[in-house]
């Protein structure tokens, strides 16, 4: 608050040693310490009866929760442009897809196991609704092509 240094306070010794004398100076000290000390305390008590008025820590609080409102409105606004951008793009797939030619469907299917398409999750299906049709696909290789890859063994050279 004050900028007092070391020589400013010697000086003000000496001048007050001077000033009252050597025999009154102790007591003038004490008395001087008291006052600074009661007015510190009555500085005190009115700040913290103005704020016990005007209320302080409530608006502190208010203002502090006011930012955290704020804050949780622009993350809401946030969450809902991704939420608006993914439901946007779910649309725009599905009107792909209902814009892909129909011609897998449309033509009849030579070799069952041509039947196997994938699924716009890249899942593959096969078509077969009954379990009991799984016995009328044929193998997809026949035993000469089985004969013709190489045989991996667990003896290698």
């Amino acid at each position: 608050m004050f900028d007092i240094g070391f020589p400013e306070l010697l000086l003000i010794s000496v001048v007050a040693l001077v000033v009252i004398g050597p025999e009154k100076l102790p007591e003038t000290v004490r008395t001087v310490a008291l006052w600074i000390g009661r007015f510190k305390r009555s500085l005190s008590n009115i700040r913290m009866e103005l704020e016990n008025e005007i209320g302080a820590d409530e608006i502190r609080q208010q203002l502090h929760n006011e930012s955290i409102m704020k804050e949780l409105s622009d993350t809401k606004s946030e969450l809902e442009d991704i939420i608006q951008n993914a439901d946007n793009s779910i649309t725009e797939a599905k009107n792909s897809l209902k814009a892909m030619p129909t011609e897998l469907s449309d033509h009849p299917v030579d070799n069952p196991t041509d039947a196997i398409v994938e699924d716009p999750a890249g899942l593959p299906t096969t078509g077969i609704e009954n379990p009991t049709e799984l016995e009328a696909i044929q193998p997809r290789f026949s035993e000469q092509e089985k004969d013709a890859a190489p045989k991996l063994t667990g003896n290698s050279k």
